[in-house]
């Protein structure tokens, strides 16, 4: 009598705790299993399916049996620290939304078999592949409104067809037109980076009220760097006796070492503006025109840098100073007999 066929049922965490156990602490035993299999004839491609890995990584165990032998199977030195929960660790979390939800932290990390990585770390994980699926994922379009009398007729008794492409649904036809040589750009619309996914730059600089000269520095919003460009300043005006700079009230301008920094070098003295008033700091101005200069231009990140150095180096002091427009702050004229700095501190991203 033929046997019943037996088939593996698992839940679906033992599953996902066999696969990593394959990639992780049986590694080399599944490469073994690669070279078996192969000595019985089977391609690289279906090993690679069987095992859930790519082909390229069986040609090169397959190789290094060939060479090597047994010895050849063995883990080689890697350089640095392997990364916390293993290289597969991405892809089991982006494969979460095809299961039922909803999912939670805690839930995703019982599921993904207790990795060892920590929640903090589970969670930029997370917040980064959902970050990679916002971006990749194309959003649907909603059709235009059908125009009115303008629009070729069909025949009688059938609603005008609508002429070109904006009037389209997502499941009409593509115009001839379209088709032989005019691209469908809203069918190619460019990735658009999303919070958790996309590089930020602070620019940190200052512009003197009467002669309009600039300093400014590329670093990151930290204490460091801010106590950076006051050093710049000292060196730039090295015969200013008092260098009265005006700012705002965010937290990184009252920092420890900021407030330490100042006790230290009193040629430098902020001036605090208003609350809740940045149009009284003549820099808001400067700020609006690099946005406007940066703003919708897709580039490349050491593009994004060249566009901040380009903005500060192709303006004269006399445009700066017309820009900033300084005679319009309210509380200017108040300090006199001194050299005033502006600094921009803002974070651009790409």
């Amino acid at each position: 009598m033929r046997p019943v066929s037996v088939f593996a049922k698992a839940p679906g965490s033992e599953i996902e705790q066999l696969r990593g156990d394959l990639q992780g602490r049986w590694r080399q035993a599944a490469r073994a299993v690669m070279v078996l299999l192969s000595l019985h004839g089977l391609p690289p491609s279906p090993i690679a399916e069987l095992l859930d890995c790519h082909p390229a990584t069986v040609r090169r165990w397959i190789g290094r049996f060939d060479a090597e032998g047994l010895a050849g199977l063995a883990d080689r030195p890697r350089s640095g620290r392997p990364r916390l929960g293993g290289c597969r660790l991405a892809g089991r979390i982006a494969a979460l939304p095809e299961r039922p939800g909803p999912w939670t932290l805690p839930r995703i990390r019982r599921y993904l078999g207790w990795p060892q990585v920590g929640m903090r770390t589970l969670y930029r994980r997370v917040r980064l592949v959902a970050g990679m699926a916002a971006a990749e994922a194309d959003r649907p379009r909603r059709p235009g409104p059908r125009p009115r009398g303008g629009g070729h007729r069909g025949p009688a008794g059938q609603a005008p067809a609508p002429v070109g492409g904006a009037g389209r649904g997502r499941d009409a036809p593509e115009p001839a037109a379209a088709r032989a040589g005019q691209p469908d750009t809203a069918r190619h619309r460019p990735p658009v980076l999303t919070p958790g996914t996309n590089r930020k730059v602070t620019v940190l600089g200052a512009l003197e009220m009467t002669t309009g000269a600039r300093v400014y520095r590329l670093g990151r919003r930290c204490a460091a760097d801010l106590i950076a460009l006051p050093d710049q300043l000292l060196r730039a005006f090295p015969a200013a006796p008092v260098i009265a700079v005006i700012c705002d009230n965010d937290s990184i301008h009252h920092a420890r070492k900021v407030t330490a920094y100042l006790k230290e070098n009193p040629r430098i003295e902020l001036l605090y503006g208003a609350r809740y008033s940045p149009h009284d700091n003549p820099a808001e101005r400067i700020w609006g025109a690099l946005k406007n200069y940066v703003a919708n231009t897709a580039v490349t990140w050491p593009g994004r840098l060249k566009q901040i150095r380009s903005f500060f180096r192709n303006r004269s002091p006399d445009q700066m100073l017309a820009t900033a427009a300084p005679w319009t702050s309210p509380w200017l004229h108040e300090v006199t007999n001194r050299t005033f700095g502006m600094p921009l501190s803002r974070s651009l991203s790409s």
